[in-house]
Order: C-alpha cells, then sequence, then structure tokens
C-alpha cells in the first residue's frame, strides 16, 4: 500500500517517529511511505512568522534519513499536496485525530480515504513553548539576581554613609 502523511515537522520528535512507524507497518503490511512536508512559506502562513525552525530542506534531510520513510516532497499548497497524492497513488492519508472534525485536504485523492492516528501532547509547537518558557524563567532570575546585586552595593553604600553621619555627629 501507499501511505501518505504530511505536515510541518518543524521540530522533530517522538510524536512524529511513532507517527511515522504506525505508517510504515499500518495494518501489517510493509507498505511505501510518503512524507509531505509543509515549505517554509506555508508553515510561516499557518504557524506564525517566527516558524518554521528549521529549514525546509532540514526538514525533508532528517525525515529522509528516518527508516520508515521512502520519500519525501515539500509542498507549497494545497493543490501541490493533492498532485503528490494523486502522483503517489495514495491508498490512505494517516492524519492526527486532532483533525477528526475538519476537513482534510487531499482526502478525496486517497484511493480508500483516511485513517486517523491517535494524538497526544507531543508537538512542535509545544516544544517551542517549553523552551521560552525556560528561557523567561532564566532572564527572570538573572535580572532578579542582578537587581539584589546592586541594591545591595546601594544599600552598603547608604549604611556606609549613615555610619559616616553618625560618626561625624558623635565627634
Amino acid at each position: 500500500m501507499n501511505i501518505w502523511v504530511n505536515g510541518c515537522f518543524d521540530i522533530l520528535h517522538t510524536g512524529h517517529i511513532d507517527l511515522l512507524k504506525f505508517a510504515k507497518t499500518y495494518d501489517g503490511n510493509k507498505n511505501q511511505l510518503i512524507v509531505g512536508i509543509d515549505s517554509n512559506e506555508r508553515v510561516k502562513m499557518l504557524k506564525g512568522d517566527s516558524r518554521p525552525i528549521n529549514d525546509q530542506f532540514t526538514r525533508a534531510k532528517m525525515l529522509g534519513a528516518i527508516k520508515w520513510v521512502d520519500s519525501v516532497v515539500i509542498f507549497n499548497n494545497d493543490d501541490e499536496m493533492r498532485h503528490f497524492i494523486t502522483k503517489f497513488e495514495i491508498d490512505y492519508l494517516i492524519i492526527g485525530d486532532q483533525y477528526k472534525d475538519k476537513l482534510i485536504i487531499g482526502a478525496e485523492c486517497a484511493k480508500f480515504g483516511v485513517i486517523y492516528y491517535p494524538t497526544d501532547e507531543r508537538s512542535s509547537t509545544n516544544i517551542i513553548e517549553k523552551i521560552k518558557k525556560e528561557i523567561r524563567l532564566e532572564v527572570f532570575y538573572e535580572i532578579h539576581n542582578e537587581f539584589h546585586r546592586k541594591n545591595d552595593k546601594i544599600s552598603m553604600g547608604i549604611n556606609n554613609y549613615v555610619v559616616s553621619k553618625i560618626g561625624e555627629l558623635i565627634k
């Protein structure tokens, strides 16, 4: 069977690996697995200006190195994706179950339709958010510590000034 999986695959993680293995071995067969990845422009449109983290060629190279992946293609729009699904004579699209109630672009081009794969919280977006949170915490602690270092110097300076003034009064 010819199986199609697509997505951004921006930061490769175990959720991606599990999906690719599932797709390759679906129905006990040794399928031909074709992975479609969103172009840089498409990722930017879908995820925002700060994405992708990895450019389309890096993402394609990483995916192509995975033993379950037979082919990787890059597409810019829905029509290009449909073209690849038709060209590779795809039997099934395997899609994350978070898209179960949505229109699946290209499903009409697959011979037998869509299979939904159970997903969880693993995602490139969640990894990026976790990194941002850690950086924000690190910056906060750095600013906090710097503030206290400066205030300690100011406090010491004030204390020294007060002590010297008291000393002058006592003389």
